[in-house]
């Protein structure tokens, strides 16, 4: 298993075509092996999240780093550190409205962007989680968004 450093360095190499590639079959993988397989980055856990398409309306699912907050669970618009966001970070902001599939058990939430300090712990913390998220931060002139998603 690759250490959280390795796998910011493996990640950050990624083009955005690869990303999306990787998420398309990350996703059957995971469902059928309710997470056993292709549900950690490292050490870090992966959940799926199934957004609304802000332009198609049809629903869209992909793969995403998770960190536990109480009752919340918190996920990154990194993208590796592409200049663009990832699609889904776009579809929440346009539908805060979604669903999680973790290990297995589905759940609604709500999503929303967190800002300032709430922003600043959480960041410090998914950092703690898996160390890739500061070297994104440096490679890109965009501000990688914090979204919470809270239960519904």
């Amino acid at each position: 298993m690759l250490s959280n450093r390795a796998n910011a360095r493996m990640s950050m190499a990624m083009p955005d075509s690869w990303l999306k590639a990787t998420g398309k079959l990350n996703v059957p993988l995971y469902r059928l092996s309710r997470g056993r397989l292709m549900g950690k980055v490292g050490t870090a856990p992966v959940l799926l999240l199934t957004s609304t398409g802000r332009r198609s309306g049809q629903q869209r699912t992909a793969p995403v780093l998770y960190l536990v907050d109480g009752e919340r669970l918190v996920v990154v618009g990194s993208n590796a550190g592409n200049k663009r966001a990832p699609a889904w970070s776009f579809n929440l902001q346009a539908n805060p409205d979604a669903e999680v599939d973790v290990r297995g058990k589905r759940r609604s939430v709500r999503a929303r962007v967190a800002e300032g300090e709430e922003r600043a712990r959480l960041w410090e913390k998914v950092n703690e989680l898996y160390e890739g998220f500061d070297s994104y931060d440096a490679n890109t002139s965009r501000e990688i968004a914090v979204f919470v998603l809270e239960p519904r």
